[in-house]
């Protein structure tokens, strides 16, 4: 009973299909699921390490709510486990409700369904940021590369998580949650204190800015991070869709990044690759 990987990366936006052309120029890649359950619709990005799921829910269910009140945005983590029940009371024992297992399900234009056993974990014990626990899922392979595949993102790198209540945080997900805490470091020249939580082979990182007191104001989701094998085909090939910044070296060593300045959604995004 653990949570093994980050199923997906849920967005939600108002209107679905200028979302996923932009998301499909950003990633190289065409999305390999578009599925609808009554008027909400989504598209399905499944990549080497995660996937993304951007949905148009409208005004309906906790998606809707969550875009009437925030606006377009990085809406949820899903998290995977390999038994979602046992994971569910082990978590209620740490005081982290959650909602009976529900089966998501979609259907695409062809009739054809697909299902996600999904558990929302209470907002509150997650300080604010949208959670689930994914049950299994069919192993679906990495959706279709366009163009040239040192070019395209392979997979997530990390997940940002901005917080007010640093302390808080490293409970939640490493103590609570069981992810594996790696790292933790302040540097006042960026002005922030860093927290890396492994899953699976990507990073959750949570950050706070060093000039804010710590308080119980919520969490969010802030940003993401993809990686790419060559970074300098992958400026070339999304500087012709977006506004980028130059390639500097990354922070962590031995690799080199790029800033996209106006990505869908609005999400600060970062992409990353090997020097």
């Amino acid at each position: 009973m653990t949570i093994t990987a980050l199923d997906h990366l849920a967005i939600v936006v108002n209107d679905l299909d200028p979302a996923v052309d932009g998301y499909a120029r950003l990633l190289g890649r065409e999305p390999d699921w578009r599925g609808a359950s009554g008027p909400v619709r989504h598209a399905w990005f499944q990549l080497g390490n995660t996937a993304l799921d951007i949905i148009a829910p409208g005004e309906l269910g906790p998606s809707g709510g969550w875009l009437k009140a925030n606006g377009e945005g990085l809406w949820g983590l899903a998290l995977a486990s390999d038994d979602v029940e046992a994971e569910r009371k082990r978590l209620a024992r740490l005081t982290m409700p959650s909602t009976d297992v529900m089966p998501i399900r979609t259907k695409n234009e062809a009739g054809e369904a697909r299902t996600w056993p999904t558990s929302i974990l209470d907002v509150e014990a997650t300080a604010g940021v949208t959670t689930f626990l994914i049950g299994e899922t069919p192993d679906w392979p990495p959706c279709p590369v366009v163009g040239d595949e040192a070019a395209a993102v392979s997979g997530l790198d990390h997940v940002v998580v901005s917080t007010r209540h640093p302390n808080r945080a490293a409970a939640l997900y490493g103590a609570r949650l069981g992810l594996d805490f790696k790292l933790d470091r302040s540097n006042e020249a960026w002005g922030t204190r860093l927290m890396f939580f492994k899953i699976g082979d990507l990073v959750v990182e949570v950050a706070h800015q060093l000039k804010n007191e710590p308080n119980d104001d919520p969490d969010s989701l802030w940003g993401l991070t993809w990686r790419v094998p060559d970074v300098a085909a992958a400026h070339a090939r999304i500087a012709q869709a977006f506004a980028v910044s130059e390639v500097r070296e990354g922070r962590k060593p031995g690799t080199r990044v790029f800033t996209i300045k106006d990505a869908p959604a609005g999400i600060p995004t970062l992409i990353i690759g090997p020097a």
